[in-house]
């Protein structure tokens, strides 16, 4: 809620309604005073007298040095960040010991050495100052501002007399374990570790086990420690649990009230056959020189009131995260797999974007509502395609055809109003990992990116352009999910990089039509997966916040996220703010601030990392222990990355990443190229150039480290270079099972 300040009393004291002023307000304090100030002479600024109102002030305070906005020095002082030279931001690691800061105001990483990184962890908080050195822009800290674990987990070791614990996140961190305070662990169990005292220059960190979560060859076990590695919120609070259970299986017939009805619409959902929540359904049928296309949204919303139990929890969780064996979701089952879900043949309460979209792939006309809907199957994306090219569909598959067809014809027209703006169209494969009975890795294969898959993203993307036209429009505080272009340093970076193949960029005015063209370019080729990997990294990632700058990726002008809020908080969000200035027409009396969405936007793109590193590790484990059972086999790998001490190829089947190490390859010495893309030997004149291909055999996989070794089959004849143009054998490009909408 604004707070505004009351007229100045007898002493000049400016009073204020709600009596602890907002960040902003203590910002332009303390830039007035023009010095530290300790809290005992910040409150009376304030007109703060009552000691329940200056602890909350404190609180305040905390947040903002926990946020980088204010450093406390060592007279307990508060001091603006900007007037120490300092740069506020969260630590990166590097498993080699080094690290980066990533600093809050977006500016450029700074690189900090190992010896800056000796009581630093991973997501520590911490201010440094900046200075330029041969390396780069570096870091040397000056305070700790939080610390980013409280918890760690890994694998329970005894050595020499002593317990310790590594964490599966960061092998740099151990954390030792006094004696007693083992809660039963025995070594080679993986457990959960509370972290009593942080690292000191003089001191060992210290811990005690909370839970034993399992032996190391569980099944799940991957997962388990990945959850508690990450802080991934798991465990639901009696609260929100008892409201989720107080709601019916079915929806009230009272909250069917004054919704249009949908039910007689052939509304289907189009999911992998894995899938148990359905957020979104659609429909498309032809409409004057366009069409009608009907995208359905689950109303979360309804059953998940603002600053409920269980809208605490879901913002808390920010995000579902989504395992190879299981699923965090960030509602409980009965909700997001239950009376939210659009599941086949029973109503559903639902948040409607229904759009014209014209022949030239245009929305030329909008409109949001809520609906009641029941939708008319359930299709898994092969069953979808397979309608569409069936010879002679019958039954419900005749009944959905026509249907199915009008939403190819409208992704056809999207797809080409796509071409035409330019939306970087990122084709990198990815893989699937199935699992035995038992939980064990059964196979590791590739995901085939099918028509259906194109025609749900492009609808969602449809629907999530005008949810942004809609907060924008309205003048509300809502999320955008923004995604900037690459920054200068990068880009030149890419540039260097893309010179090396023959591919040419202008720096100047850069858009997203002109990375698309690189991308176009080298489809099918070689050094298709390399480069756009590059290209991709060359980008900021996408995130959330409350100030539109448009998405540069999709080459839009505005996105927001709308079509999954039983996964994803941010689109709960947007739901929210379309409701009310749908019912309000304004933006008056609006739950949530400016400031706080910022702050919203800024935990939602946290828990989105959070979730994908979890996720990650995981994923890069389990391929890691499948590999261990294929050790002595040999694979067509292809050179994804030189380094001085050798070359990480990958296993395209499997899109697993190992390193041939310099000493396997033929006896000579080795130097890399300027740009990094060659190896080559001295005495022999052997070379080694990306996207070439060489056979392998696998000699080792550390799983714990998630290292895997390989040396070339015949060394001394050297990489198989493969043609430096045209398609790959198969003549096909490989698929991506992409995120709905980005």
């Amino acid at each position: 809620m604004p707070r505004r300040p009351r007229d100045a009393n007898q002493n000049g004291e400016r009073q204020y309604e709600h009596q602890i002023p907002s960040r902003d307000e203590i910002l332009k304090a303390m830039e007035q005073a023009g010095q530290p100030l300790l809290l005992e002479a910040l409150a009376p600024r304030f007109g703060i007298k009552t000691e329940q109102h200056r602890r909350a002030l404190e609180t305040r305070l905390r947040a903002m040095v926990r946020d980088g906005q204010l450093l406390r020095n060592r007279a307990e002082e508060f001091c603006l960040t900007r007037h120490l030279n300092v740069v506020a931001g969260k630590v990166i690691a590097h498993r080699d010991g080094f690290g980066f800061l990533k600093p809050d105001d977006g500016s450029d990483d700074l690189y900090l050495s190992a010896r800056e990184m000796q009581l630093l962890w991973a997501g520590d908080r911490v201010a440094v100052r900046a200075s330029e050195t041969p390396r780069g822009r570096e870091g040397n800290v000056v305070e700790i501002l939080a610390r980013g674990k409280t918890k760690i987990a890994g694998q329970f070791r005894r050595e020499r007399g002593i317990d310790f614990v590594r964490d599966s996140a960061d092998s740099r961190v151990e954390v030792l374990i006094p004696r007693g305070q083992s809660h039963g662990a025995k070594g080679g169990d993986v457990v959960s570790v509370e972290v009593l005292e942080y690292p000191t220059k003089n001191s060992h960190a210290i811990g005690r086990v909370v839970e034993v979560v399992g032996g190391a060859n569980d099944a799940g076990i991957e997962t388990e420690v990945a959850i508690r590695a990450h802080g991934i919120p798991h465990e639901w609070p009696d609260e929100a649990v008892a409201e989720a259970r107080s709601w019916p299986t079915e929806v009230p017939a009272k909250a069917k009230e004054g919704r249009e009805d949908l039910r007689n619409t052939p509304l289907v959902t189009i999911d992998g056959a894995d899938a148990r929540d359905f957020d979104d359904a659609v429909f498309c049928e032809k409409q004057g020189d366009g069409w009608r296309l009907i995208v359905a949204i689950a109303d979360v919303s309804y059953y998940v009131p603002t600053d409920s139990p269980l809208d605490k929890e879901a913002r808390g969780r920010g995000t579902s995260v989504y395992f190879p064996d299981r699923v965090v979701p960030m509602l409980p089952e009965a909700l997001s797999n239950g009376l939210c879900s659009l599941n086949p043949n029973v109503d559903r309460l639902c948040h409607v974007c229904d759009m014209h979209v014209s022949v030239e792939g245009e929305v030329t006309r909008s409109r949001f509502y809520e609906a009641v809907m029941r939708s008319h199957a359930r299709l898994t994306y092969n069953e979808a395609a397979e309608i569409l090219v069936a010879a002679r569909p019958r039954g419900l598959q005749a009944e959905l055809r026509p249907h199915l067809k009008e939403l190819e014809a409208v992704y056809e027209a999207f797809a080409k109003a796509r071409k035409q703006r330019g939306a970087i169209d990122f084709d990198m494969p990815e893989t699937k990992i199935q699992l035995d009975e038992h939980g064990k890795v059964a196979s590791v294969k590739a995901v085939e990116r099918l028509v259906t898959h194109k025609i749900i993203e492009e609808c969602m993307i449809a629907a999530n352009v005008e949810s942004a036209k809609r907060i924008h429009k309205g003048k509300i505080p809502g999320l955008y999910r923004v995604h900037a272009g690459p920054e200068a340093d990068r880009l030149e970076e890419l540039l260097l990089f893309l010179k090396t193949f023959g591919y040419k960029l202008t720096p100047k005015n850069l858009t997203p039509k002109d990375l698309n063209r690189i991308i176009e370019a080298v489809a099918g080729k070689p050094e298709e997966e390399i480069i756009e990997m590059v290209v991709l990294r060359s980008m900021k990632q996408a995130r959330y916040q409350p100030a539109n700058v448009g998405h540069f990726g999709l080459a839009l002008n505005a996105y927001a996220h709308f079509t999954s809020p039983i996964r994803r908080y941010p689109d709960l969000l947007v739901h929210r703010a379309i409701k009310w200035v749908t019912e309000h027409r304004s933006a008056k009396g609006y739950r949530y601030s400016l400031e706080e969405m910022e702050r919203l936007g800024e935990h939602c793109s946290m828990t989105e990392r959070r979730a994908d590193e979890a996720t990650r590790e995981v994923v890069d484990t389990l391929k890691c222990i499948y590999l261990k059972d294929h050790i002595g086999e040999t694979f067509d790998a292809v050179i994804a990355s030189v380094v001085a001490f050798g070359l990480f190829v990958r296993l395209p089947g499997i899109q697993a990443d190992g390193l041939v190490h310099v000493t396997s390859l033929p006896r000579d010495y080795y130097h890399r190229d300027p740009g990094g893309t060659t190896l080559r030997g001295d005495r022999t004149g052997s070379s080694y150039r990306l996207t070439e291909t060489m056979k392998v055999r696998l000699v080792a996989v550390n799983v714990e480290e998630c290292k895997i070794d390989l040396v070339p089959v015949d060394a001394e004849q050297g990489p198989t270079q493969a043609p430096a143009r045209g398609p790959r054998p198969s003549g096909e490009r490989k698929g991506r099972n992409r995120n709905r909408g980005r």
